[in-house]
């Protein structure tokens, strides 16, 4: 993971050091920008490979930076703010962000949503392709699941839905960071979309209990007997 660059834009400066200390510890290799002015001039003038940015910036505003920085580079860009309100999302997302985490953030949740968006660009396409965990055998480029050698026919949520527990393992999930993860952070639908999903993930992987529920939070995956 340590060739991944990371851009940090924000005005506050203890949030880019907390940022940029979670990122570091997991491999990361961080650049940071204060404001439009320092983000321009750092894409300039490094490689790259995801930027995180604040939409509340003096000046140019995340959004405008956002708009600007599409006109000339094709890099994913994750929204980082604490305006959490729907029309901020869905502009967020048309202006070209590839996803929207809102503040306050747990670290294991950025960490995930920057994987996510690097292997949907497909920069993550060769790390860790194979995955063995308990029975479960991943192929994250055939996109293929086999538990004790025998091949399961997931669809795609589902596939999306056991690669994020695989992620956090024995972290608990709430529905709605599911949601977030899975379907994204502009979908509509019902918290009880989930429940669907794990009923039908959890028969399709057999009797073992993988995907355990955490009463009054969500969700874990944790292998049994581990």
């Amino acid at each position: 993971m340590s060739k991944f660059k990371i851009l940090i834009v924000d005005d506050e400066e203890d949030m880019r050091h907390l940022i940029q200390m979670y990122l570091e510890n997991s491999g990361f290799i961080c650049y940071q920008a204060a404001d439009s002015g320092e983000a321009y001039f750092s894409m300039a003038n490094n490689h790259v490979d995801l930027v995180l940015l604040d939409i509340m910036m003096p000046g140019e505003d995340g959004f405008t930076v956002c708009k600007n920085l599409r006109e000339k580079y094709d890099v994913p860009i994750i929204f980082l703010s604490a305006k959490g309100e729907e029309w901020d999302k869905v502009k967020a997302l048309q202006l070209g962000g590839d996803d929207y985490i809102v503040k306050p953030f747990s670290p294991g949740e950025v960490i995930a949503r920057i994987q996510a968006v690097l292997r949907r660009s497909g920069s993550l396409k060769n790390e860790n392709d194979i995955v063995k965990i308990g029975k479960i055998t991943i192929d994250r480029q055939s996109r293929s699941v086999s538990v004790e050698g025998k091949s399961i026919s997931l669809t795609l949520k589902e596939y999306e839905l056991l690669l994020c527990f695989v992620d956090h393992q024995t972290q608990a999930l709430s529905r709605e960071q599911l949601l977030d993860y899975v379907w994204g952070v502009d979908y509509q639908g019902s918290l009880r979309t989930v429940d669907t999903h794990i009923k039908t993930l959890r028969m399709k992987l057999g009797t073992e209990d993988y995907l355990q529920t955490v009463w009054g939070i969500g969700y874990k995956f944790e292998v049994p007997g581990s």
